[in-house]
């Protein structure tokens, strides 16, 4: 694609002097080649400014440079006299928008909805895919977990292997998106993080539905403050046409106050809303029944899925399922039929000769951890232990580790404290901090090793037993010091039963 059309679909005013055809677009200057255009981002721990010599010598017929580094001297125009450089105000969204454009804008083809919020946009964003799927139409879906498009998986993978980016970057987003489109998809649901927000990630993108679950304290490593992780949020709702609105939140309720655009309402507490879930009932091995109740439809809603917070996440992909036009009986019935998300309080099928139950959750959140165990104290029955397997990531928020301590002590019957994704951190160092929040000296054990953990929580387990794994849930891999290897909860557990039980 010419130099000239690629600004121009980007909105970026800038008449090149030289209309090359340009065969890449990279932010990364190892990667430069002849004819690519080169984005000086100003990353999180190094500046693309220091290496546009390097991408120059090895062919890129222009660069992107930010406005503040030609103004206080982290660049030097004048070292690049045959090169052209184009200035803006903000390199990371300059990448999102040039990204966008050279594959066609493939957004503006589609229908995107957008979920944010801390704990529960995976579950909303399948559940929503589900509805969309079993109705009829094509759809794709951009997440925590994965993407999948008319139900087969896209793989594009991070350049990183490291990352684990709920929204991707522009250099793959994008190409997804691309992919979607030709695949026919009419519909796109994306789960839309605060990072990918505040580094404007998704600029580009006018979404017809934005959804907000929830908010707790979760990326103030990131953020710095609650105020700003909220504020990272809200950027969503600026770039949408309707929202649909948790209002058993409080930052929710502030969200509704707040923005301008025509905002949805949903609550299973009995407010004043648009979308309320009322008569809630527990059934059969805590499947979940309730009435959603609006101006325009009455639906009698039964799922599989388990635990109370479940509850607003199946009323909110309903209501915005019904807003996007999608029958109410459909999504009765698909809901009906939905048999789980991976790794969302998911039960682990294993040897019947164990006699005890093994979920695996997602939840590395004190807000996502209480709700777990809540879901917990629901499901047992008289005489079960709940039994909680849990560590805290490394190079994250180091506050929330006595948090969850303290939650896990007050709320498990018994507690393993374990390693998870300690990254260059010292796992004993982690595992330090959740001990110091532990209430009581006899309810709970420590093992740094996971594997290890999870094999005292097998083989020491009580008939009855509730054994809940936190933190991992659909990730297949374990990051330490040494990097990445792989490690699937699911296949140990199923594993470790066979050997103990068997």
């Amino acid at each position: 694609m010419l130099l000239s059309e690629i600004l121009s679909r980007a909105g970026i005013d800038f008449v090149p002097t030289r209309d090359v055809t340009v065969t890449s677009i990279v932010p990364d200057s190892r990667r430069a080649e002849k004819n690519c255009l080169y984005i000086a981002i100003e990353g999180l721990h190094s500046d693309g400014h220091a290496y546009i010599g390097e991408a120059v010598a090895r062919g890129a017929c222009a660069v992107v440079v930010s406005s503040a580094a030609m103004h206080d001297g982290r660049f030097d125009v004048g070292k690049y006299s045959d090169t052209q450089i184009i200035t803006v105000e903000d390199c990371r969204e300059a990448s999102a928008r040039l990204f966008s454009a050279f594959y066609g804008n493939p957004q503006d083809e589609m229908t995107l909805i957008g979920v944010t919020g801390t704990n529960g946009k995976t579950s909303v964003s399948r559940i929503l895919y589900e509805i969309v799927t079993r109705s009829g139409e094509a759809c794709g879906l951009i997440g925590t977990a994965g993407c999948i498009c008319r139900g087969e998986k896209i793989d594009v993978k991070s350049r990183d292997e490291l990352a684990n980016m709920t929204t991707p970057d522009p250099e793959e987003l994008y190409k997804i998106l691309a992919i979607m489109r030709d695949m026919g998809a009419k519909y796109v649901i994306m789960e839309v993080t605060s990072h990918a927000l505040a580094l404007n990630k998704v600029a580009p993108i006018c979404f017809e539905l934005a959804v907000f679950t929830n908010l707790s304290e979760d990326h103030l490593d990131f953020h710095g403050d609650m105020e700003s992780y909220y504020q990272a949020k809200k950027k969503l709702f600026a770039q949408s046409k309707a929202a649909i609105i948790n209002c058993d939140d409080r930052y929710g309720r502030r969200l509704k106050d707040e923005i301008v655009i025509p905002r949805y309402t949903c609550s299973a507490e009995d407010r004043a809303v648009d979308a309320l879930a009322t008569d809630i009932r527990y059934r059969d091995e805590c499947a979940i029944e309730y009435k959603l109740v609006s101006h325009s439809v009455r639906l009698r809603i039964r799922t599989v899925l388990q635990g109370k917070f479940n509850v607003m996440n199946t009323l909110e992909a309903a209501f915005a399922a019904i807003k996007l036009g999608i029958s109410p009986i459909s999504v009765k019935e698909s809901l009906a039929g939905f048999k789980g998300v991976d790794g969302r309080l998911e039960r682990v099928k294993i040897n019947k000769r164990a006699e005890i139950s093994v979920y695996i959750d997602y939840a590395h959140t004190p807000d996502a951890l209480e709700n777990l165990l809540c879901a917990a104290h629901s499901m047992r029955h008289r005489g079960q232990r709940i039994v909680l397997l849990f560590g805290c990531g490394g190079e994250r928020e180091r506050e929330k580790r006595a948090m969850m301590g303290k939650i896990a002590s007050s709320m498990a019957d018994f507690v393993i404290v374990t390693s998870d994704n300690s990254r260059s951190e010292d796992p004993s160092d982690i595992i330090g901090e959740i001990v110091s929040g532990i209430d009581g000296d006899g309810h709970f054990t420590v093992i740094e090793d996971r594997y290890e953990a999870i094999e005292y929580a097998i083989k020491n387990a009580r008939r009855g037993d509730l054994i809940f794994l936190a933190g991992k849930g659909h990730e297949n891999y374990e990051i330490n010091k040494d990097g990445r290897r792989d490690f699937c909860e699911k296949d140990i557990v199923c594993s470790l039963a066979d050997k103990y039980y068997g």
